[in-house]
């Protein structure tokens, strides 16, 4: 069987999906926005734990009006735990857009949806696929290890080189295909058969034509990129409590991770260190000995580029001298009132108060 030389690799791959595709919610409709929410939603996001978020995000923001008549802070709320914050703020911004300069109709062709922000040739691809019948073929990790491994691309990960190939391989045979049952069926089969580890070769359709299978490489292939060293940051948080005014914290500013997200008061450093090293950094002003009584849990969370060591010092009896100074405020209740979070404290907050309720 050629698959370079017929048109077999785009049937077969469609009969295939057709077969063994997953029920899932965004593939019933060929609606732009559904596809688009769909799409931002599961990057870097495993589709179980996407499904969720996608529902509820589609319940509260049904159509793009809706999500644009919303505030920021809205739909940091309904984002709240997915992390990769900035993507919630681009689609806002992005359905902001649509309302404006497209009648509140959100685009299908891909020369629209690539001046959006956010919107970058592999969701354009995907959505113009999809919804607009363009033959634009997509390029994403599962289509780039189906690929390498059939065709034998030899290229790392992330090189341009490597894209190249896959993109100008795969427009030769979207255009035997309707596009967007070709692009979805070749990133299922790389999701479901042709998978990272332990792919299912001994029941692949292509095992007597894939490159890597016939020459023992599939382990290898698609080479990998080197991996990314992360920044290590220290951040010592402090946890301090009002009875009628509810819990100290601070809005995060632009410029670093966790934008316009809330967290507790912070002090960061070169290392971990003990309350009395960072106490005096922390613009806290307290009646009396603000440290008389503290106890402190250590925390790691891991994020792309960065891997943050965290130290937060509950301080039950620390009374302050007046009311806080911005960016320092009381918020009643944040998880009750669905304040946006960082998973950090949100997953720290979630833990504090199941424990105060078996307590009672």
């Amino acid at each position: 069987m050629n698959l370079i030389q017929n048109t077999v690799f785009p049937q077969l791959i469609t009969q295939w999906y057709e077969i063994n595709k997953r029920f899932l919610p965004w593939r019933q409709t060929r609606d732009p926005y559904s596809i688009w929410v769909s799409e931002i939603i599961l990057q870097q996001t495993r589709i179980e734990q996407g499904m969720e978020y996608y529902l509820n995000f589609i319940a509260a923001f049904p159509d793009v009006q809706s999500l644009a008549a919303v505030s920021e802070e809205a739909v940091l709320s309904v984002w709240k735990g997915l992390g990769y914050y900035s993507r919630a703020r681009n689609m806002h911004h992005t359905a902001r857009r649509v309302v404006q300069n497209f009648n509140g109709i959100f685009p299908a062709t891909y020369n629209d949806l690539i001046g959006l922000k956010g919107i970058g040739p592999y969701t354009a691809a995907a959505i113009a696929s999809i919804c607009n019948n363009e033959a634009i073929p997509v390029v994403d990790g599962n289509v780039i290890r189906v690929f390498s491994r059939i065709f034998g691309f030899m290229d790392v990960v992330g090189s341009s080189t490597g894209y190249r190939k896959v993109f100008e391989k795969s427009a030769g045979y979207i255009k035997y295909s309707e596009p967007g049952t070709y692009n979805q069926a070749v990133m299922e089969f790389g999701a479901l058969q042709c998978k990272p580890r332990q792919p299912l070769c001994d029941q692949c359709l292509f095992q007597k034509s894939c490159y890597a299978l016939m020459h023992n490489l599939v382990e290898q292939l698609p080479q990998p990129a080197k991996s990314i060293l992360k920044k290590e940051r220290f951040f010592h948080y402090f946890l301090i409590t009002h009875p009628e005014k509810g819990i100290l914290m601070q809005k995060r500013g632009a410029g670093d991770i966790w934008q316009n997200l809330w967290e507790l008061p912070l002090v960061e450093s070169g290392k971990l260190r003990p309350i009395e090293e960072v106490i005096e950094s922390s613009g806290l002003e307290g009646e009396g000995n603000l440290i008389r009584q503290f106890s402190f849990t250590d925390h790691k969370h891991i994020l792309t580029h960065q891997l943050i060591r965290a130290r937060i010092f509950v301080l039950p009896k620390a009374k302050l001298r007046s009311d806080p100074l911005p960016p320092l405020t009381w918020q009643k209740d944040p998880l009750k009132n669905k304040l946006p979070l960082p998973r950090l404290i949100d997953k720290y907050l979630k833990r504090v108060q199941d424990e105060s309720e078996r307590i009672k």
